[in-house]
């Protein structure tokens, strides 16, 4: 049985049956401390949660629904995630208890040179790390997904690639949001002539809202996956025709490349809050340590017994803090030495807080950053997966900005990632999130990039949340925010609703969206010290399920900000 609720927006009339289950379901099950009873899906799309649910009615799991999920979204979303991208899977599992991370992110390839996007004059070349075919890492989601249905699932990635792969054939209509992105690359796309004829209309223009988006080669390309797993796509003729696509494209891709790529497992960050535990995601994602970091320095102070301005401030200086350190000490732990127990400690948290004030902002320039040598977003997709017998999955993947670098390799119908740009390509030049780096997260053959990515798991007295969100530098701290309003009792529909505000160390401006300061606290904060701006958009597209202990509720939430549903089966 499913239960559904409110309606996802801004889909067409072929979606109306599907939208009626809507962004929030919720579901009660029997008094379960062992196990939900139900399951939960909340993705981006509902397309997306629809196929995870068709999955789990035939008998998958959490992790087979997480492939059929992360399939789909490939298809209806791409602006967000696809074949030619990466991401982190974090999982639990029941049984046992296991707690691992997939590390699916993208590696430099194997002829990457640390300079490679810098001109002459040794300046960053405009959009050589964004919109060209150089922009591209070696993708990891096939890698990523072929090792959670191998290891963790119960079915055949044929199985769970199905629906993916009617989608893709049949097509889907084209819903607001993604037309929306669409117009805004119609000249990027125009310059692959594989993208211009998957996403334009023969006039070269972008189609209109309900047009049936349909992709045949992309729909072949997740045939051979789902019929021979990642040798598949690594290995083979079909390796063989992503690198000589992308270096028709202008890109260095080699055979080589792919054959090499593996996804790794890697124990995740765990840290506890207030009784709380969290769990999250490992180097080279920041997501984990950053949010740790934030939370041990906020558990020193009684949010709740503050009153709003100084609870505004204390989590603006956590963020603040957690942006400093992920910009000196973070990048790919294979590469880098991360003081990873050092950065976790509460001891540390402990010295992060006599740096700050209750009266008073931190100017960014007064905290340490000798490691750095300097002069908004919805591009990403995360899915939450909880199934019957307590199985859950957090999974964010990306091809990093909207519709990755825009370019399709031919005959594939697989976007190209721009991750590359995540590295620092420059120590303290900013990347297109506004972030800044250092040499830990520079450019080096074979090495995955830093990502802000955070799927989370937060285990409390009242029960569990999985949570995550797109936003690139903006991920972080929209966990945060929903993790402390976790641990304050919220729902998950009330979560995802909450209007949010961010801090990044540099620039030194907190940005919020509408309606997250009345004019009072703007100005008092203002008189603090802090330098504000409002928000011309909201941000982010977290997605929350939520099971609740005491009452055995089950509850999926997707984002009013987008177009998804959380349902419950």
């Amino acid at each position: 049985m499913m239960q559904r609720l409110d309606g996802a927006r801004g889909v067409r009339k072929v979606f109306v049956s599907l939208i009626a289950l809507l962004c929030i379901s919720v579901h009660v099950a029997g008094a379960a401390e062992k196990a939900p009873g139900h399951a939960a899906i909340a993705s981006a799309h509902p397309l997306a949660s629809q196929a995870g649910l068709e999955i789990l009615a035939k008998g998958g799991n959490a992790f087979d629904a997480a492939v059929a999920v992360a399939g789909a979204l490939a298809v209806v979303e791409p602006s967000g995630s696809g074949l030619g991208g990466g991401g982190f899977i974090l999982i639990h599992r029941a049984s046992d208890g296991l707690n691992m991370m997939i590390d699916a992110r993208e590696k430099a390839p194997a002829a990457a040179t640390r300079d490679m996007y810098l001109g002459p004059d040794g300046k960053p070349v405009p959009g050589l790390s964004t919109g060209s075919a150089l922009a591209a890492g070696i993708p990891g989601e096939p890698a990523g997904l072929a090792l959670l249905a191998q290891k963790y699932g119960k079915l055949p990635l044929k199985t769970s690639l199905a629906p993916a792969i009617k989608m893709a054939r049949e097509g889907f209509p084209l819903y607001e949001r993604l037309q929306n992105i669409i117009a805004n690359k119609v000249p990027q796309l125009k310059k692959s002539p594989d993208a211009a004829r998957a996403f334009l209309t023969k006039s070269g223009e972008a189609p209109a809202v309900g047009h049936v988006i349909k992709r045949p080669d992309l729909a072949q390309s997740l045939e051979l996956f789902a019929e021979k797993g990642a040798d598949g796509f690594y290995k083979g003729a079909f390796a063989k025709k992503l690198a000589s696509g992308v270096r028709k494209l202008g890109g260095i891709w080699t055979e080589q490349d792919l054959a090499d790529y593996t996804a790794v497992e890697r124990a995740p960050i765990v840290g506890t809050y207030k009784g709380a535990r969290i769990i999250s995601a490992s180097p080279p994602a920041s997501g984990g340590i950053a949010l740790v970091d934030a939370l041990n320095i906020l558990e020193g102070y009684d949010l709740k017994a503050e009153d709003p301005v100084t609870r505004i401030h204390l989590i603006v200086e956590a963020m603040r803090r957690m942006h400093r350190d992920r910009a000196i000490y973070l990048g790919d732990p294979d590469f880098v030495k991360i003081p990873v127990a050092m950065l976790t400690d509460k001891r540390y948290a402990q010295g992060q807080r006599t740096s700050l004030r209750l009266d008073r902002a931190t100017p960014s320039d007064v905290l340490p950053s000798d490691a750095i040598d300097a002069a908004h977003g919805q591009h990403t997709t995360h899915f939450s997966v909880i199934d019957r017998d307590g199985n859950r999955v957090g999974v964010t993947i990306t091809l990093n900005l909207l519709l990755g670098s825009g370019l399709v390799v031919p005959g594939t119908g697989i976007l190209l990632n721009n991750q590359m740009d995540d590295f620092s390509i420059k120590p303290g030049t900013p990347n297109a999130y506004r972030l800044i780096g250092a040499e830990a997260n520079a450019i080096a053959p074979g090495k995955r990039p830093l990502s802000s990515s955070t799927p989370t798991f937060i285990e409390a007295d009242r029960g569990v949340m999985v949570l995550g969100t797109p936003g690139g530098s903006y991920i972080t701290g929209m966990v945060l925010l929903a993790t402390l309003n976790f641990v304050d009792g919220m729902s998950a529909k009330d979560i995802v609703s909450a209007p949010r505000f961010h801090h990044q160390y540099y620039p030194d401006v907190i940005q919020y969206e509408p309606g997250a300061f009345t004019d009072a606290q703007v100005k008092a904060l203002s008189d603090r010290g802090h330098k504000l701006q409002l928000s011309g958009r909201k941000w982010g597209n977290l997605q929350v399920v939520v099971w609740d202990y005491a009452t055995g509720t089950v509850e999926a939430a997707s984002d009013p900000r987008g177009v998804g549903a959380g349902l419950v089966y």
